[in-house]
């Protein structure tokens, strides 16, 4: 059970989007380590892809520690697009991205976590402040409150970033209220050229909002198009209580006490839509890895059709469509690449066994009509000579 003063903490991020929402607590032991990668069916999986030549762009708040020996080698610590550090090297390194950069591509070296994608690299995007200010504020408000959007925003220029740099997938872990144009732009600029966004839908499951409404607010970037929202399970495959419920919500992962490195090489358990999200980001890399031309929709289509297990309905906006299977997915996006590829088709190819009709024929010059035509001007000029011929002798 989180304290309320973590409640808060995490309220106040998902409304500010000043940071991922995950809580850091003592480690599982054991086989106990492992359940939310067989939750998500990894070892099957890895069978047939670990994530080998995918980068994953981690758009988070800081930066991971790159000292601990599972993510030694395997992550780059991109520039700081908030401007607040821009360049800096220095900034000391922080749980939270430590955290899912672990659960994304976790290398297990040394007895030590093992991330879902464990060949693949992070690409690590500070777009957010590592540690909230200020107080929770409701996304509605009187007029002059809502944040007028922007020429450009840090997550803008992280989505622009990663993709550049040849990112396939971008993780999207931090959730705000506020929407954007110039960070639409920057989705549909990634989505058009391959990448698959994911995006945590948010942790205001608990709030006053939430317990009134039965449903919680909106967060972006998982409810703009294209976007594969995350929400979090706990062990049970249950909702977890805090995880946001709505529309928005396409998948669902583990996200109670997942076991994740921390900064310093220390052993810990997070939990929140967080890493659930960094845990769907790492199973769309095994499918990039292995099929890296599969579009983003029809890698969410992969992702959706394999869920398990589906809601009595189909979908609801607790769990989408279900958890995440990545195994399954793998087997799906391999039926799924034939896609978009038109057959070719003989040119005397036809239904039936009776002889090819003969297509009309092109049109030309009617002898009928044009005889007809040329009478008709020497007429015209024949009475226009007697004519003038006439007035002439007058």
């Amino acid at each position: 059970m989180l304290r309320p003063a973590s409640l808060c903490a995490a309220l106040t991020a998902v409304v500010l989007g000043t940071g991922p929402v995950v809580w850091a607590a003592p480690a599982p032991g054991g086989e106990d380590s492992r359940w939310a990668l067989d939750a998500v069916n990894a070892a099957a999986a890895w069978k047939v892809s670990k994530g080998a030549g995918v980068t994953v762009a981690l758009l988070g708040a800081g930066q991971p520690d790159t000292g601990v020996p599972e993510l030694s080698g395997r992550v780059e610590r991109g520039p700081d697009m908030t401007g607040a550090m821009f360049g800096d090297d220095t900034v000391r390194p922080g749980d939270d991205v430590t955290a899912l950069a672990s659960a994304i591509a976790g290398s297990g070296r040394g007895g030590g976590t093992s991330g879902i994608a464990p060949e693949a690299r992070v690409l690590s995007l500070p777009v957010a402040r590592s540690r909230p200010e200020g107080g929770s504020v409701e996304p509605e408000g009187p007029a002059g409150e809502t944040p007028a959007e922007t020429q450009d925003s840090p997550l803008a220029r992280g989505i622009r970033y990663a993709t550049g740099q040849g990112a396939k997938v971008i993780c999207l872990p931090v959730p705000a209220y506020a929407v954007d144009r110039v960070e639409r732009d920057a989705i549909s600029f990634a989505l058009a050229r391959g990448v698959v966004l994911v995006a945590a839908v948010g942790d205001a499951g608990r709030s006053p909002y939430a317990r009134q409404n039965g449903t919680s607010y909106w967060a972006f970037p998982a409810g703009y198009p294209g976007v594969v929202g995350v929400a979090a399970v706990d062990r049970k495959g249950a909702k977890l209580p805090g995880s946001s419920d709505n529309l928005s919500v396409l998948v669902a992962a583990p996200g109670d006490r997942v076991p994740v490195t921390l900064a310093g090489g220390r052993r810990g358990a997070v939990s929140g839509t967080g890493v659930a999200s960094a845990l769907v980001a790492g199973t769309i890399a095994l499918i990039k890895a292995k099929y890296p031309d599969l579009s983003p929709e029809l890698v969410s289509r992969a992702l959706t059709a394999t869920s398990r297990p589906h809601p009595p309905a189909g979908y609801d906006d607790k769990v989408g469509f279900g958890i995440v299977d990545a195994a399954a997915a793998l087997r799906k996006a391999a039926e799924l690449t034939g896609y978009g590829h038109a057959s070719s088709v003989q040119d005397d190819a036809h239904f039936g066994k009776g002889p090819v009709s003969q297509g009309p024929a092109r049109p030309g010059p009617d002898p009928v009509r044009l005889w007809i035509y040329g009478i008709a001007v020497a007429l015209g000029i024949g009475g226009f000579c007697a004519a003038a011929v006439a007035l002439r002798r007058r």
